[in-house]
């Protein structure tokens, strides 16, 4: 903990530092092009004074949840399907695996004409964003499962049930929590396209608003939020269930 509270201090020396040669002393950029420690700060005390800052985290943060869960149920399904079905192996996989790689921005307009400027435009965007990297991963961990236990039990007389319930769930459950995890950040970075395009109050849409206003301060400010509530949904949820996984199976 001393060792991060240390690094992040020489990192804001080093940031401000920067900003005393390159604007300060040698004017080689302009004072609203590069935000300042100092300017965040100060933007970041107005923003939190008037509630705009807690209210727009707030908002994502449901937001970004109801997304992710509904792109858990989604991906789930259609990793199970494309798992069990040889079919939907060499024909449907390839198809995710493509419009898995397309950036969350591209589903904005179909969400614009389908829902209009909506939270359910914003949660279709978060869905389109991240369902389909789950279910890849889906698929990648029941298969990567050894073989020789689904042979075991079924050998044993289980059903294709018990399989998945006592077999293939258990031994694929560690590559499953990471695959949840990279789905919470492909959820949480399809949030912020998603709410560029509204007018309700989001992170995403502070982030836009900074911009419309060359308040080059805010628009770092909003920034570091975003990375901030990603590093803490990952270690005090994601990295801790991972942690109790590995130790209950001896592997940390």
């Amino acid at each position: 903990m001393i060792g991060l509270i240390v690094f992040l201090i020489l990192l804001i020396a080093a940031w401000q530092g920067f900003y005393w040669v390159f604007v300060d002393l040698l004017a080689v950029c302009k004072p609203y092009s590069v935000p300042s420690p100092g300017g965040v700060a100060e933007r970041c005390a107005e923003l939190l004074s008037d509630g705009t800052l807690l209210q727009a985290t707030g908002n994502s943060l449901l937001r970004g949840i109801a997304g992710y869960a509904a792109a858990v149920v989604l991906g789930i399904v259609l990793g199970l399907l494309i798992n069990h079905f040889t079919y939907l192996q060499k024909n449907l996989k390839p198809i995710v695996l493509g419009i898995q790689t397309l950036p969350s921005v591209c589903w904005v307009p179909f969400s614009i004409l389908w829902f209009g400027l909506s939270t359910q435009a914003i949660l279709f965007v978060v869905v389109m964003g991240s369902a389909f990297s789950i279910a890849i991963s889906v698929d990648n961990a029941i298969k990567n499962v050894q073989p020789i236990y689904t042979k075991a039990a079924l050998t044993m007389g289980a059903g294709k049930g018990q399989l998945y319930r006592h077999v293939i769930f258990p031994a694929s459950l560690p590559e499953l929590i990471s695959g949840m995890k990279q789905g919470w950040s492909f959820a949480w970075r399809a949030l912020m396209a998603g709410e560029v395009m509204t007018t309700s109050i989001g992170l995403g849409q502070t982030l836009i608003m900074g911009r419309d206003l060359a308040d080059i301060d805010q628009v770092m400010l909003v920034m570091l939020v975003i990375v901030l509530v990603g590093i803490i949904i990952d270690k005090c949820i994601f990295s801790v269930i991972e942690n109790r996984v590995l130790k209950k199976r001896g592997l940390a």
